[in-house]
């Protein structure tokens, strides 16, 4: 594990955290590989109900990758298309981790910092954050892979204003634009995430893990199979299930198991 990517646990509650703060967090290519492959480990365990991501202190979620590495990583074609593949992997495990992904914003999150919290589930931020992508500044352009989380978020013309325009705007237009889920008080945003966390791991994991498979698929407009039909009926046949249910008519609390 690189150091600049930590990963604690609370439970079922999973902290993974850009820890680069001398740096507001910005991302180099072995960052960009070490959080793809934390994310790969933690979808595979069954016992996490909810990742939160987020940037080491206040300052910034993260600005994106770091410029000062370019020189000698992303200097031409061929070293970009392999800094690229560890950035479109990582996407890629974020986009199919099974498990729900808070991100925890505060401060700066632009560029491949808004990359990365556009692939979270939901995304928590301070009034104080600023948010953008200011690429064209650099001559650079998002790939199909990177663009494509931003369009999914947010449609084509807002995402299409943030990469043309390449302003940084606050949290209130961040919004009105649907790139965040919440926005709070700046000293709040850390307890906030954290309050949201728990109550998705307060809720039955296998809804959670199914929610966001039906969501994913119903991107596709291809028709649904009778299997894709029949899986929407599937939590009927959980232990789960029965323990939701009778604990809604007990007027207790449930405590799942993830069966």
């Amino acid at each position: 594990m690189n150091e600049n990517i930590t990963v604690s646990r609370d439970g079922g509650i999973v902290t993974v955290v850009l820890d680069r703060p001398a740096k507001l967090n910005a991302l180099t290519h072995a960052m960009w590989q070490a959080l793809g492959d934390a994310i790969r480990t933690l979808s595979a365990d069954d016992g996490i109900r909810c990742i939160v991501l987020r940037g080491a202190g206040e300052k910034a979620f993260s600005p994106g990758n770091d410029i000062a590495e370019f020189a000698t990583a992303r200097s031409n074609k061929a070293q970009a298309i392999e800094y690229g593949r560890a950035m479109h992997e990582t996407a890629a495990a974020l986009e199919a981790c099974p498990h729900p992904l808070v991100a925890q914003i505060h401060g700066i999150c632009v560029g491949g910092g808004l990359e990365i919290a556009a692939l979270c589930d939901l995304r928590i931020c301070g009034t104080g954050s600023r948010f953008g992508v200011p690429i064209k500044n650099l001559g650079l352009v998002m790939a199909y892979s990177e663009i494509g989380s931003l369009i999914s978020l947010a449609g084509e013309a807002v995402a299409m204003e943030i990469l043309l325009e390449g302003r940084v705007f606050e949290a209130k237009e961040a919004f009105e634009k649907g790139l965040v889920t919440r926005v709070v008080p700046d000293d709040q945003v850390e307890k906030e995430a954290r309050e949201t966390a728990q109550r998705i791991a307060d809720g039955a994991p296998l809804v959670a893990r199914w929610h966001k498979k039906f969501a994913r698929r119903l991107r596709d407009p291809k028709p649904l199979s009778a299997a894709e039909y029949d899986e929407g009926f599937a939590c009927f046949g959980t232990e789960d299930f029965q323990i939701g249910y009778k604990a809604f008519l007990a007027k207790a609390k449930p405590a799942f198991k993830g069966k």
